[in-house]
C-alpha cells in the first residue's frame, strides 16, 4: 500500500470508530476501492474486455470456486463453442460437459444450460 493509502485508510478508521458511517466515510471507501483496483486490476482478462450479459455470466459461473488460471483458457473455448445463449440452449449435454471438463463442478454447467434455455425459451433469447 501506498502513504497516501495508508492516510486514508487511517482517516477511514477515525471516521468510522468516531462518528460511525457518514457521507465523508463513503467516499473515502470509495476512493480506496478504486485506487487499490487501478494498482491491481488484472485488465488482461477476457471477461474485462466485454459487456456481453451471456460473457460475464459465463465468466461468473466458471470463476465459482475456481482458480482464475484454470478458467481463462476454458473461457475462451467455452465462448467460441457456445458464442451465445441460443448456441448453447441447444447443445447436447455432451458437448458441454466435454468442454466445461477440468473446471470440476459440473452441476455449474447443467445451471448455466437452464439458465440458456430460459433466456432463450422465456424471453426470445
Amino acid at each position: 500500500m501506498t502513504e497516501k493509502a495508508d492516510r486514508l485508510v487511517s482517516r477511514f478508521r477515525n471516521i468510522l470508530l468516531c462518528k460511525g458511517i457518514t457521507p465523508q466515510a463513503i467516499r473515502i471507501f470509495q476512493k480506496l476501492i478504486y485506487e487499490h483496483y487501478t494498482r491491481n486490476a488484472r485488465t488482461l482478462l477476457p471477461w474485462r474486455k466485454t459487456r456481453t450479459p451471456y460473457r460475464i455470466l459465463v465468466s461468473e459461473i466458471m470463476l465459482q470456486q475456481t482458480q482464475v488460471e484454470r478458467v481463462i483458457d476454458k473461457y475462451k473455448v467455452f465462448i467460441r463453442t457456445f458464442p451465445d445463449f441460443s448456441a448453447l440452449a441447444n447443445a447436447p449435454l455432451a458437448d458441454i460437459l466435454k468442454v466445461w471438463q477440468g473446471l470440476g463442478y459440473n452441476r455449474r454447467a447443467v445451471a448455466l444450460q437452464k439458465i440458456a434455455r430460459a433466456v432463450t425459451e422465456e424471453n426470445r433469447g
